[in-house]
């Protein structure tokens, strides 16, 4: 294979007629060579590729070629949808490999011809908007292959319509469901099963190993390779899904679900309803014994005056509403489904209520409409390890973050992965030549007052000099909120026309496309703008970060974590937050240099990484740019030469 391989990334690449862009490079044929080694080796292997090495191509071709069966596990939907509608069919055909190929998604992203029916005939509609999307969805239904939402364009994935025709762990019918036969999800995994690669994405995945519910647990003991690509995520979602959660919106679901049942089923039982509305009622008091939106342990929560009460209201009715479609669960699948639904939720919320494990902390996250109560492990570690441990395949982890200064030893230890292989290959860009890192002087410390004030006049020389065409990426929305408050009075005092542009004003998507349109445009952005956001050309050209992104040391978890590996005589900061913040920021900065005709700025405002001791540490992490302190210097790289057409 390993000849194969290195032939595919040569001048004489198959791939030189599939891809009008393509052109060897050292880095992306060791990269495949390395997992060529590590599928044929049934190895561990931790990768990191600077941004374009074309780490998709360099993993897809030796998993391809080795042949077995492969699940390729990515960051989100849409990295899902390109994997499966563009890149692999790419290589399939450059390769002329007969391999069959599948999607899977979880089952919230298939219409349920189930629930669909309870929609049509319940009526139960809140707006005009629902009852048009329905009609559409019918129609949908009847005529697509695989019944993904994401195949009908008319009705917007986040449509509160789809709540009400997908199906849930919680409220499938399973094998009992009268619409067995004709399930999509039951369709998806089916092709799964028989497909020689299967794209899947980080939530399914290990919602499945945990749950057993999405079908990949089925598709694990045929499967000679995992790879996961933006595997920098893997330790928040493994963490996640390695824990357990009960909301106040489990119960409303369950709740709307029992109500309808009851119509179809159970007409003459006048005490569901009334035992639904009390479940209702209490739910809705149990998020408003909070005032303010944010995360909290539980021990704090408790101390809340009308928290204790309010959950064991909570907890009584649960299980008199239990007792109630207990009663009536013999009439149809529906109540019987939800009967089952309530009594694991009762348990959930006992053993919530039971309090803490040594390895584990209790915390609730209250949002603007619900309350979720977590429990957490502080470590994910030892877990993850069983789950790799002693099977005879290839685990690939790849992303362009994971290391720091090279140093795997933070990840491999968060997610237990200290037996694997590691490398590590730099971007082909010519960073010293299109990029340059800024840190303005004179900055005051990131936790004073006026701190986001100083940020926002530090930028606006260089958004100048850039005629726009930046992005502003903040640690915190009140951040983000407060800088467009001032950056849209000084375009209006200076006469700007730089369309300005807010996370939250449209989709992420929707706001990048007219981003790309505009070319000269400012777009403020948190959290989703750090990572996965590709803006090529000088569109973007200068990219603005206020502060480090250290995770806020008060977030639940984190504080656990942080006692926890103090008490195991660790040094939490560095061992820790520090690796995490640099890993975060090395995102953040990807932004900039997508190819390798890009030229912009990075800005970082945060004084911490020129005055503290570990300072050093971060930027030598980023990309190797020129660097400055000199705002005439960061103005003057804009004159340089112009981005080739």
């Amino acid at each position: 294979m390993s000849t194969e391989v290195e032939r595919f990334f040569s001048d004489q690449s198959p791939l030189t007629s599939e891809v009008a862009s393509f052109r060897p490079r050292a880095q992306q044929r060791e990269m495949a060579m390395a997992v060529a080694e590590a599928i044929r080796g049934n190895a561990i292997l931790v990768a990191e590729a600077g941004t374009g090495t074309g780490k998709t191509f360099a993993y897809l071709v030796p998993a391809l070629l080795n042949g077995g069966k492969v699940i390729i596990s990515t960051g989100t939907k849409n990295l899902q949808d390109q994997l499966f509608q563009k890149d692999l069919p790419m290589v399939r055909d450059a390769l002329k490999a007969p391999v069959s190929v599948a999607l899977l998604k979880g089952r919230s992203n298939y219409v349920c011809h189930y629930h669909l029916e309870l929609a049509q005939s319940n009526g139960l509609f809140k707006t005009r908007e629902d009852v048009k999307h329905l009609g559409k969805i019918v129609s949908y239904a009847k005529e697509s292959l695989s019944g993904d939402k994401s195949g009908l364009a008319d009705v917007p994935e986040n449509a509160p319509i789809w709540m009400n025709v997908t199906s849930t762990r919680d409220n499938c019918l399973g094998q009992e469901c009268p619409q067995h036969s004709e399930c999509f999800v039951l369709k998806a995994r089916k092709e799964a099963m028989e497909a020689d690669v299967v794209v899947v994405n980080h939530h399914l995945f290990f919602a499945d190993v945990m749950l057993r519910d999405e079908g990949v647990a089925e598709l694990l003991p045929t499967c000679n390779t995992v790879i996961f690509d933006e595997a920098h995520q893997l330790p928040e979602t493994a963490s996640l899904f390695f824990g357990e959660s009960i909301s106040t919106s489990q119960l409303l679901d369950l709740s709307q679900d029992a109500r309808i049942e009851a119509l179809t089923s159970a007409k003459d039982f006048a005490a569901l309803p009334k035992g639904c509305d009390e479940l209702d009622k209490v739910a809705r008091d149990l998020r408003l014994s909070f005032k303010k939106e944010g995360r909290l342990p539980a021990s704090v929560a408790e101390g809340f005056k009308e928290f204790p009460s309010a959950l064991k209201a909570a907890h009584e009715k649960l299980a008199q509403l239990s007792g109630l479609l207990e009663k009536q669960a013999e009439r149809s699948e529906g109540l019987e489904n939800c009967w089952q639904r309530a009594q694991a939720l009762s348990q959930q919320l006992k053993q919530w209520q039971d309090g803490d494990a040594p390895d584990k902390v209790r915390w609730l996250e209250v949002f603007h409409h619900s309350l979720q109560l977590n429990t957490t492990p502080l470590s994910i570690a030892e877990i993850f390890e069983k789950q790799i441990d002693g099977s005879a395949r290839a685990w690939i982890f790849t992303s362009a973050t994971l290391a720091v200064k090279q140093d795997f030893s933070h990840y491999q230890g968060e997610m237990g992965l200290l037996k694997a292989q590691t490398a590590c290959w730099d971007s082909p860009f010519n960073y010293g030549e299109q990029g340059l890192l800024y840190v303005p002087q004179n900055l005051p410390e990131p936790n004073s007052e006026g701190y986001t004030e100083a940020v926002v006049q530090a930028a606006l020389p260089l958004i100048e000099a850039s005629k726009g065409r930046a992005f502003l990426l903040f640690t915190s929305l009140r951040a983000m909120q407060r800088a467009h408050e001032i950056l849209q009075a000084e375009f209006d005092r200076r006469g700007w026309d730089y369309p300005l542009m807010l996370q939250g004003e449209g989709s992420r998507n929707e706001l990048l496309s007219r981003f790309r349109e505009h070319g000269n445009a400012v777009l403020l952005g948190s959290q989703s703008f750090w990572e996965g956001v590709d803006v090529r050309g000088e569109a973007l050209s200068l990219v603005i970060i206020d502060k480090l992104p250290f995770a806020p040391p008060d977030d639940p978890v984190l504080s656990a974590r942080i006692e926890q590996l103090k008490k195991q005589g660790h040094n939490a900061f560095m061992e820790y937050q520090l690796p995490r913040a640099i890993i975060t920021l090395k995102q953040g900065a990807g932004r900039l240099i997508r190819d390798e005709n890009d030229r912009g700025v990075l800005m970082i405002c945060d004084p911490r990484i020129i005055g503290k001791h570990y300072g050093r540490r971060i930027w030598q992490s980023l990309p190797p740019f020129k660097r400055t302190r000199d705002e005439a210097v960061a103005v003057e790289f804009f004159s340089g030469p112009a981005t080739p057409a």
